[in-house]
């Protein structure tokens, strides 16, 4: 029984140890040396996916004792949703995720944004299609992302227009699937944003009905927990340095920016070199100009019943330190 007893404890100290050896090495804060970590959300275009390429933020926050884990996402939406729910500190998005992940209680705040990129998202018809106005879209199927920065895009252009958001039938689709339906004719217009639009005009040599041009702004945000933020202003501090030198970086070698972007999205340099001369750099916190711009699209789409309440977006905007 002894000798029984004996192997038994042997083996349990054996496995308690290589589950101690598993664990720290399958933490990405233990990897580093680093007892805490920001995580991180980014898409596969844009200015953090970068920043994760270039290794910059890591360095910057080691002397506040961080690490940083990655979580790649496929849009703002499910972004949005990751944050609502705890399982990433910090992102990005356009200006309509927020705005629904405001409406449902999200415990987020807005931390800054980058200027206006009007031209980096658009209403596509197909090379033949017989529709010349935004009027002309009225008993149509429009497909776009619900929830995503185009969103806006849609119900302005169709205001412009004289149309109401009932007069159109939207297909809520994502990008991929969008794409599909748009090419087989399917769907009559598809509202989407770059890279995806400039790959949509090189590929199938789709139209432009209408861009963001005097309708929407299209504003990139980056976004935190509020109880990282309100928890580790240093920390947040040091991301957006660290996005604001990535933009300097980027902004005068777009060439590069394409070729170090294409293999992970899978489209060819040539095509993001589009996409990014139509992007905006220059990293700052929200004024109240910005912030008037999404309370009206706040507004618009609590008047067209898309969002279930009125919501006040100043009060989820950081403060900036004193």
């Amino acid at each position: 029984m002894r000798r029984r007893a004996a192997v038994l404890f042997r083996r349990t100290v054996r496995l308690a140890t290589v589950l101690a050896v598993a664990a720290l090495v399958a933490s990405p804060a233990g990897a580093e040396g680093q007892d805490k970590v920001i995580r991180i959300g980014f898409q596969k275009y844009g200015n953090l996916i970068l920043l994760k390429g270039k290794g910059w933020l890591e360095k910057k926050l080691q002397p506040l004792g961080y690490g940083v884990e990655w979580k790649e996402f496929p849009s703002g939406p499910p972004l949005l949703e990751a944050l609502n729910v705890g399982s990433i500190d910090f992102g990005h998005a356009g200006e309509t995720p927020p705005i629904f992940a405001q409406a449902a209680g999200a415990p987020f705040v807005y931390v800054a944004h980058e200027p206006p990129a009007p031209e980096g998202e658009a209403i596509l018809l197909p090379k033949d299609s017989p529709i010349k106005t935004v009027a002309e879209l009225k008993g149509k199927k429009v497909a776009l992302n619900k929830g995503s920065n185009v969103h806006y895009l849609l119900v302005r252009a169709l205001e412009k227009a004289g149309l109401k958001y009932t007069d159109i039938e939207t297909v809520f689709l994502a990008p991929a699937d969008a794409r599909a339906a748009f090419e087989r004719g399917s769907v009559d217009a598809w509202v989407i944003w770059d890279p995806f639009q400039a790959a949509a005009e090189v590929a199938t040599n789709a139209r432009t009905l209408t861009n963001g041009s005097n309708l929407a702004p299209n504003h990139q945000f980056y976004l935190a927990t509020r109880k990282f933020s309100d928890g580790n202003p240093q920390v947040i501090d040091a991301v957006i340095a660290s996005i604001a030198e990535l933009d300097d970086w980027a902004k005068t070698r777009v060439t590069d920016v394409a070729a170090e972007l294409s293999p992970g999205i899978g489209i060819p340099a040539p095509i993001l070199e589009i996409a990014l001369k139509r992007q905006s750099y220059g990293v700052k916190p929200l004024d109240e100009s910005v912030v008037a711009e999404q309370q009206r699209i706040a507004d618009t789409f609590f008047y067209l019943g898309l969002i279930p309440k009125s919501i006040a977006v100043a009060t989820v905007v950081r403060k900036p330190a004193s």
